[in-house]
């Protein structure tokens, strides 16, 4: 049997697993919320175009209503100032959106600390324990958040000092670009960035250096727990945008059972 084969067999048999890391996308997604005099997102919304009514009898279709950053998403380089001059979202190779992903899981310090940031040396720690970043993969940061998406208000955490979820320190985020083999960074939180990143040096660190390296990110993605620490092979599926800063995705991982 060919590759192909043995993989379609794997999965119809139950020894290769397709999970879901995308949250459903609805009216009701968290959205990030700039303050002034930023301008924000629109939410996402359905229009009924017709529903097997005189406007249309054999069909239901609506038209959608949404920014590229809202729900699960995909983070293209030229959504940052520092990549301006990269990729859109459309010119991202089809072969960078099939990869490896290992898993970090801070979920713990997460819980007894909403502003906890991850630092160098937990990443270095978490090396010595399950081995060396994948090269040309994903860093998934586990943090628990997804227990949150169901609520704006809880999924923000937003008090009069401004937004509080966890995220990378500016010193990480920075080595994890520029030295290391990943091709990108995936979170649970509504961005790559810490809810309290505003007032880090240089500001939303996760986008300046990633994106300014030419890598990636998703945000907003959920069932990490259903993850190896390492081995899955994540298929991330934003749609081609021409000029596009990035998209929402569809995020799926196959994982072997």
């Amino acid at each position: 049997m060919s590759v192909l084969a043995d993989l379609l067999s794997a999965i119809d048999g139950g020894s290769v697993e397709v999970v879901d890391l995308t949250a459903p996308l609805s009216e009701s997604t968290p959205i990030l919320q700039l303050p002034e005099p930023f301008s924000n997102t629109v939410p996402f919304a359905l229009t009924e175009i017709s529903r097997y009514d005189d406007r249309g009898p054999a069909w239901y279709w609506n038209d959608i209503h949404t920014g590229e950053h809202v729900g699960t998403h995909f983070d293209a380089p030229v959504h940052w100032i520092t990549g301006r001059d990269g990729e859109d979202v459309s010119q991202v190779a089809p072969r960078r959106l099939v990869a490896p992903a290992v898993v970090l899981d801070a979920s713990a310090r997460a819980a007894a600390d909403p502003d906890f940031v991850l630092e160098i040396d937990h990443v270095r720690e978490w090396e010595k324990a399950h081995g060396p970043l994948p090269e040309g993969g994903w860093l998934f940061y586990r943090t628990g958040w997804d227990a949150r998406s169901g609520d704006q208000a809880e999924f923000l955490n937003a008090d009069e000092n401004g937004p509080h979820s966890p995220g990378l320190s500016a010193g990480c985020a920075r080595w994890l670009a520029e030295e290391t083999p990943i091709i990108g960074i995936g979170v649970e939180t509504v961005g790559t960035d810490a809810g309290a990143a505003h007032s880090f040096d240089p500001p939303f660190p996760c986008h300046s250096f990633f994106l300014g390296a030419g890598k990636y990110g998703l945000t907003q993605l959920r069932n990490l727990d259903r993850l190896p620490v390492r081995g899955a092979v994540v298929l991330a599926s934003p749609l081609p945008i021409v000029g596009g800063s990035g998209s929402p995705a569809r995020v799926l991982a196959l994982v072997e059972r």
